[in-house]
């Protein structure tokens, strides 16, 4: 072999074609494999024939690894097309979905007493078109709530619709029988339910929800009004503890009191409706508010009714001789009278083109701006407004906020009406609180202001302070014609019509008013609407305490009489002597020092009469 032959171990492998048949045969070399060691053989064919199995298997794995990726991408696109996109959610997909978030702030009184809270429940509900047997499922869902009207339901689940309410806020019990029942389409879904814990006790001031848990009336109309339905909403609220309670003006002890004193009022004088309350007149708060005859927010059905409104807020009235407070505190403040100055009042008749103006409770003599007062004469009324003429009077309405719609935190409130042309006849009768119907929440505020220091507060029914009050407060008069408002209001309590609210201690001051109501566009003379108001102490007020009754009765004990003094000034009365330990409003057994300066220096106080016991 010569010397560069190439050794045959060393050729690459070689193919030999067999021409005979025509057929291709491919003829490999295969090198020998090394010698392995004893034993490693059968190790070695594992392992290469499972490396030759992966390597085949890269392919299947991507193709089915290829198939989930699309699978999966579609199911996520689909559903972020319905969450972003899709508008064909039935409308009872979107109550369901609001009734599982809808979680409202507690509501609290002033001491810290529960009012409102919400409670977990849950509702069930039904997917008509996944129940194949409705006769059985009605059957069955009736026996365990027999409450369900059988033919309604049979109607809602006979529907093509993919969600139906069965019934909301169900039981323990109810919820673990209609799951025993085992219905396919039927389920459950979380709830929250609205409860007031004191019932009646300040439905008026706090309202009510619906069973979406939505407010629909009072406060709670006002919490979502502020933004919490939009809260809910979004989603932005998870828990009840993530809001913070609602704290009000109210104190429930006070709130109980004021209630128990009118109901018996009511149902004494015959009366066909009352009102009461309580105002903090350094800050605008309502401490108690009741209005007779009321409803339970728990079962609000009925108070839709007529008869069950607010009548401090939403009903409006003339409101009779309280209006001589507004007359008298105009008077003053304009400059054109003061404390001393005086009416003639003999005849007992102002004669004004064809009408006459009479007196109720007639002096027939010259009478001084506080005897006015306290005879509630409707004569030396009519000439202080007339003396300060019918832009001046308007002018003054227009400032004291009687002439323009109450807003307060209550959703509900009613516009005064107003004279469409506003005369001198006009200016006259107002003058005596008829011609202009109020609300008497807003003439309280009115009356809080001559009492305060002359500073008009709009009434809250929201926790405050004195500065935060003062700081949106309007100074509407004159500090002297406040203080000789509150000397001639006490002068009334001491030897006038309001005796029957001078509760011993407490230095009262106050103003009765009774107005004829209109009916048919007349005025009926034994249709009566009664006011009391009165604030305590004159000397230094805190509190106005206001009752209105609408048609009292007279009784052998009045005479007969159903005129304001005989029932909300006993009403009042009772009120103020029930309630004050309660507001921590002490008595003051010593007569106060120097009560009203201004009047002294006037010559107008006297001590035997004011400071009377």
């Amino acid at each position: 072999m010569s010397e560069h032959a190439p050794d045959p171990r060393d050729a690459a492998p070689a193919a030999e074609t067999a021409p005979e048949d025509g057929r291709h045969v491919e003829i490999v070399q295969i090198e020998a494999p090394p010698e392995r060691p004893a034993g490693a053989g059968l190790a070695g064919l594992v392992r290469a024939m499972f490396r030759l199995a992966i390597e085949r298997s890269h392919a299947r794995v991507a193709v089915v690894g290829l198939a989930f990726v699309c699978i999966f991408g579609a199911i996520g696109g689909k559903l972020v097309y319905r969450a972003t996109f899709a508008t064909k959610m039935s409308e009872e997909h979107r109550v369901a979905a609001a009734a599982t978030t809808a979680i409202r702030p507690d509501i609290i009184d002033r001491n810290g007493e529960i009012l409102a809270t919400d409670i977990r429940t849950v509702s069930v509900f039904a997917e008509p078109r996944n129940i194949y047997d409705k006769d059985e499922a009605v059957e069955l869902l009736t026996a365990v709530l027999p409450e369900l009207n059988a033919t309604e339901l049979r109607a809602k689940l006979s529907t093509k619709k993919g969600f139906v309410w069965v019934k909301r806020e169900l039981t323990p019990r109810q919820q673990a029988e209609v799951h025993r029942l085992g219905i396919p389409g039927i389920g459950f879904l979380p709830d929250h339910k609205r409860v007031y814990p004191n019932g009646m006790a300040a439905a008026h001031i706090i309202g009510a929800t619906n069973l979406d848990n939505i407010g629909i009336a009072g406060i709670e109309k006002y919490i979502d009004n502020q933004g919490n339905k939009a809260l809910n909403e979004f989603g932005l609220i998870g828990k009840q503890t993530d809001l913070k309670p609602v704290q009000l003006s109210l104190d429930l002890r006070a709130q109980f009191a004021v209630r128990d004193e009118l109901a018996k009022g009511v149902e004494h004088f015959r009366a066909k409706a009352g009102a009461s309350m309580i105002m903090d007149v350094t800050t605008g708060e309502v401490i108690a508010l009741v209005s007779l005859p009321d409803f339970d927010p728990n079962n609000p059905v009925d108070a839709l009714s007529d008869d069950k409104i607010n009548r401090m807020n939403v009903g409006v009235y003339e409101m009779g001789s309280t209006f001589k407070a507004m007359t008298l505190a105009m008077a003053l403040d304009s400059g054109k009278f003061t404390v001393n100055s005086t009416f003639d009042t003999r005849g007992g008749v102002l004669n004004w083109g064809r009408q006459k103006i009479h007196e109720y409770h007639g002096t027939n003599r010259v009478i001084t701006m506080p005897e006015v007062f306290t005879h509630s004469s409707n004569i030396g009324s009519a000439k202080m407004a007339l003396g300060i003429g019918v832009p001046g009077h308007k002018a003054f309405l227009k400032k004291m906020g009687l002439l323009d719609r109450l807003r307060t935190e209550l959703p509900e409130s009613a516009s005064p009406i107003i004279p469409p042309r506003w005369t001198e006849i006009n200016t006259i009768t107002i003058a005596f609180g008829h011609g202009l119907a109020v609300a008497p929440l807003q003439a309280s505020a009115a009356v809080a202001a001559i009492a305060n220091g002359g500073f008009l507060m709009t009434p809250t029914f929201l926790k405050t302070n004195a500065e935060d009050a003062m700081a949106k407060a309007t100074r509407v008069l004159k500090p002297e014609t406040s203080e000789a408002m509150r000397f001639i209001m006490r002068l009334n309590a001491v030897e006038g019509s309001a005796k029957k609210a001078s509760i011993p201690y407490y230095y009262v001051g106050g103003k009765t008013g009774t107005a004829e109501k209109v009916i048919g566009g007349r005025y009926v003379k034994n249709r009566l609407f009664t006011t009391f108001m009165a604030a305590s102490p004159m000397n230094n007020p805190k509190y106005l305490f206001v009752t209105i009754m609408d048609e009292p009765q007279g009784l052998p004990e009045s005479g007969g009489y159903a005129t304001a003094a005989w029932n909300s000034g006993v009403v009042t009365g009772r009120v103020i002597e029930r309630v004050s330990p309660i507001l921590g409003l002490p008595p003051q057994f010593d007569p106060p020092v120097k009560p009203f300066p201004l009047m002294v220096k006037l010559g107008a106080y006297h001590a035997d009469k004011v400071d009377g016991r």
